[in-house]
């Protein structure tokens, strides 16, 4: 069965955009004999969207050296990897809430291998889900554990003199909890690639709403930067290719200003806390990152963390 071809609102530009890269990296690693992390889906919803005809979805289409498709896509494929085994692991040790803050085009719901009892909610705006819903329900894809969608509303904030799409309001718990979400038991939350769009007043208000909701041995993985880059590295390949060939402006969408140490206040606030760069799994993974000068992914940071128990 083929997927739609008429693509949504929401899902062609700006950060919606960066769902389809993600996907479109994720499908020319699901065709590798060696892959770090399968999704059968991922080309799918590439294909869905006209405008990406013209996108690699298979490693034989794609130079390792190639700064979008080859390296860019080789991080995205990484994390996913890296992502999925912090998520299986919370599962393994007895959490059966999962919550994927800014889902994007992420499949995790279906292609990972969930304990029995396992409800995986995913946030994102409701063009974004539409876009995926209308995809696998052609597919007629099943999801592994009970997966329940929350559209969240869409507000702007000021950054920098442009508008940025923030893409959740302040009743998103309200939303989960009336999608079932019990916050007396412990949740496995992920940010993958949405801490970076948000502003700094945006990321720590996010952070102290899911604080509230996290009980302990509640979980939480999300992907940050640092802070600003310096000149060499906003004139990088990567970015630049992003830009040129994909008309995907990653520096403009990134949030302005200095970004706040989100896990310096969680271990404020009772988390421990584990923070790791992309070339730290250089020796568990094949084809992994190595560091390159002016590099684009020096400043991002992986992060795990863990709610303790009140002392």
């Amino acid at each position: 069965m083929t997927a739609p071809t008429t693509p949504d609102r929401g899902i062609t530009a700006g950060v919606g955009r960066t769902a389809l890269l993600v996907a479109a990296a994720r499908a020319i690693e699901n065709h590798r004999p060696d892959a770090v992390a399968r999704d059968p889906y991922a080309e799918h919803f590439v294909r869905a969207d006209p405008g990406c005809a013209d996108w690699p979805l298979h490693p034989a289409q794609v130079s390792p050296a190639d700064p979008l498709w080859g390296r860019l896509a080789a991080y995205f494929a990484l994390r996913t990897r890296v992502l999925d085994d912090h998520l299986l692991a919370s599962a393994r040790s007895g959490l059966r809430q999962v919550v994927l803050l800014g889902a994007g085009l992420d499949t995790r719901a279906h292609r990972l291998p969930w304990p029995p009892g396992t409800t995986v909610w995913e946030l994102d705006r409701p063009e974004v889900l539409a876009h995926k819903q209308r995809v696998l329900d052609a597919l007629g894809a099943e999801p592994a554990a009970d997966r329940r969608t929350v559209a969240a509303d869409r507000h702007t904030v000021a950054v920098d003199r442009r508008t940025v799409a923030v893409d959740l309001h302040d009743d998103w718990p309200r939303a989960l909890t009336t999608a079932g979400l019990d916050p007396a038991e412990p949740v496995a939350w992920l940010a993958e690639g949405l801490l970076l769009y948000l502003a700094a007043v945006a990321e720590r208000r996010l952070i102290a709403t899911l604080d509230g909701f996290s009980a302990p041995g509640s979980t939480l993985a999300y992907e940050a930067k640092l802070g600003l880059e310096n000149t060499a590295v906003r004139a990088s390949a990567t970015y630049a290719a992003a830009r040129e060939r994909i008309g995907l402006d990653l520096l403009a969408l990134f949030a302005a200003g200095p970004r706040p140490d989100t896990a310096a206040d969680l271990a404020g606030r009772g988390w421990h806390t584990r923070v790791h760069t992309p070339f730290d799994h250089a020796l568990s993974h094949p084809r992994a990152l190595r560091r390159e000068q002016d590099d684009c992914l020096a400043a991002n940071r992986w992060v795990f963390a863990t709610k303790l128990p009140p002392t």
